[in-house]
């Protein structure tokens, strides 16, 4: 069986639980419940967990989420439906390549599938960690940064209290959010949104909502 099936699934009732955090943000911080009254509930969805989610925050590094999706959407077609570490090391270089992915993000897909066939690596031990233990342990992965960890934990394991301070969107969203002159840094960001544990997933779901409604 692949290291996919073996995985438990995102923690039950992710989706209902960032629904009930953002509800307790928009109480008690008139600027959330601002938000909401401007843009409106975000969609909240699972991505599943394991090596696809992990591998398609890769792709969508530093490319626009229409390319993402775009590359994601080949990727799918070439791996035959199913994008797994064996579908991915048949691929090869080249087959990665012709999808879409540039040279060195198919080599961080081949490095993370031969971790997992070669279990070096367990997703299943990584997604029963803490927060920190499991973005430690990502990071550790060729190709996997603090935000691409963060993205996984959030939209594959389902984590309740996760911000992505260097997604640039976010901080984009959070300028509008809080009022601020200029768009904060990720640090910045980071110390902004502490008061939003432990219900940081849905503040960025939210925030994310905002930057794509706003206008270009």
């Amino acid at each position: 069986m692949t290291e996919d099936r073996n995985l438990p699934p995102p923690r039950s009732g992710a989706v209902r639980r960032w629904r009930e955090g953002l509800a307790a943000l928009a109480w008690r911080d008139a600027r959330i419940r601002a938000a909401l009254a401007e843009v409106g509930a975000p969609p909240m969805a699972l991505r599943g967990a394991g090596f696809a989610a992990l591998l398609r925050a890769i792709a969508a590094q530093q490319v626009s989420a229409a390319s993402a999706r775009a590359i994601w959407g080949r990727l799918e077609e070439a791996a035959g439906g199913r994008v797994t570490p064996g579908a991915v090391l048949a691929l090869g270089p080249e087959g990665l390549r012709a999808v879409g992915l540039s040279r060195p993000k198919a080599g961080y897909a081949l490095s993370i599938a031969d971790d997992l066939v070669s279990r070096r690596v367990s997703l299943r031990r990584i997604q029963r960690m803490s927060d920190e233990e499991a973005i430690a342990a990502l990071s550790a992965l060729k190709g996997v940064g603090r935000w691409t960890a963060e993205v996984w934990l959030l939209f594959a394991a389902g984590r309740p209290d996760i911000w992505p301070a260097g997604d640039l969107a976010l901080c984009a969203a959070l300028q509008k959010t809080l009022g601020l002159d200029a768009r904060p840094t990720p640090a910045e960001a980071a110390r902004l949104t502490r008061v939003w544990s432990p219900h940081r997933s849905a503040a960025a779901i939210l925030h994310w909502h905002i930057y794509r409604t706003a206008p270009s």
